[in-house]
Order: structure tokens, then C-alpha cells, then sequence
């Protein structure tokens, strides 16, 4: 397993080794030792979540309420997919900064999102297929929204090409229209939860496990 810090604090990409023979092939996206060794900790996993999008479908930027927080780790397990991660943890070093990981079925790179930061895909064939382990069950009361656009974030989707987005990713503030009305995650807070997470294996049974991306 290859492993390269990002450019937001806390984030990883992680590319394993795959097998093929007559038969296909095989690999395994997440490895406990190699992620611990990167991360510090293991991954406290609650709910893992699949989503199919068609080319050009553009989810995000989503990030969940702080606390209780979600960490996730992704992987692109059909299709391919720009990966991008968002720092919008007020107090973070590198807040307002993103980066991108470029998904398929052929490498299986993953990224791993720390509590707080945001998420967003972009789906670059028919039929790309994302999967995620995610930290903590899904409330839709608690998922919030960036635009992906933000001139001030900068994120270089791809020019001439029609996205597929929805109403809420839309509509969504910017970055900084979200910190002023007070609805970003603290970084403290966001480390904080990491950790106790992690050490706890905390999972809150009574919430819901449903809600796409």
C-alpha cells in the first residue's frame, strides 16, 4: 500500500496493490496497518454507502455537522471519478484549501477524509460506482453543503462539460457565506472527535442508515 499526504491536513490517499490472473483480479482498498500508520489511528467504521452516478454527475461539496462529525474513507470501485477533499475546518492550517484524487477501477487509490472536512465527486464515465465507509450513520438534519463552484475555492473541474447536479448542491453558500452564518465545522472540535472516535469505536445506534450522497 502506497500512501501520500494531501494537501488539507489529515487527509490521505492511499493506493494498494492489485492482483490479476486468468481469473481477474484482486485488492483490497483499505489496510488497518497501513492506514494506523499513516493516520495514527484505526478507522471507526458505522455504515458503509454506494452510489452510481452517470458522467458528469458532480456531488458535493458536503460536509456533516460538527459535532458529531463524519469521518470518511472512498474508493472508486467501477467507473472513474475526480476525488476532491475540502478543508472547511474553521482554525485549520490549511482552511480554504483542497485537493484532488484521481479514482478508477484499475488503480483503486482511495482518500481518507477526516471529520469535518468536505467532500465532492465528479463522475468521468457512465456507471462510476463510489464506495464509502463512513464513521458515522447518516442524519439528514446534519448534512451541509458548499457550493462546488466557489470562484475562492477554485477547484478545476473539467471546462465543457455538462454537469448533472442537484437542487441542494446548487443552491449550496460559499465557503466563506458559510462561515459567516456560522456553520463550518472548528478544527478543534473536528480533532477532538477524531481521535475520541477512533479510541471509543463510538456508533450511535439510533440513527438512521440511509441518505445518499
Amino acid at each position: 500500500m502506497r500512501t501520500r499526504a494531501l494537501a488539507v491536513a489529515g487527509a490521505f490517499e492511499f493506493t494498494p496493490q492489485t492482483h490479476t490472473d486468468e481469473r481477474g483480479l484482486f485488492v483490497s482498498p483499505l489496510q488497518e496497518s497501513a492506514f494506523v500508520a499513516a493516520v495514527g489511528h484505526d478507522f471507526s467504521l458505522a455504515q458503509t454507502n454506494h452510489s452510481s452516478s452517470t458522467k458528469g454527475v458532480l456531488r458535493g461539496i458536503h460536509f456533516t455537522t460538527t459535532p458529531p462529525g463524519q469521518a470518511k474513507y472512498v474508493y472508486c470501485a467501477r467507473g472513474r471519478a475526480m476525488d476532491v477533499v475540502v478543508d472547511v475546518r474553521v482554525g485549520s492550517p490549511t482552511f480554504g484549501r483542497w485537493d484532488m484524487v484521481h479514482m478508477d477501477a484499475r488503480t483503486f487509490r482511495a482518500t481518507y477524509f477526516p471529520v469535518g472536512v468536505g467532500h465532492a465527486f465528479l463522475a468521468l464515465d457512465d456507471d462510476t460506482v463510489m464506495s464509502y465507509l463512513v464513521s458515522t450513520a447518516y442524519r439528514a438534519e446534519l448534512e451541509q453543503a458548499v457550493d462546488p463552484f466557489d470562484p475562492t475555492l477554485g477547484v478545476p473541474w473539467p471546462s465543457g462539460m455538462e454537469f448533472v447536479i442537484s437542487g441542494r448542491d446548487r443552491d449550496a453558500r460559499s465557503l466563506a457565506q458559510a462561515e459567516v452564518a456560522g456553520g463550518l465545522p472548528l478544527y478543534s472540535d473536528c480533532l477532538a472527535l477524531e481521535g475520541g472516535r477512533a479510541a471509543a469505536g463510538v456508533v450511535d445506534a439510533d440513527r438512521r442508515a440511509d441518505g445518499p450522497e
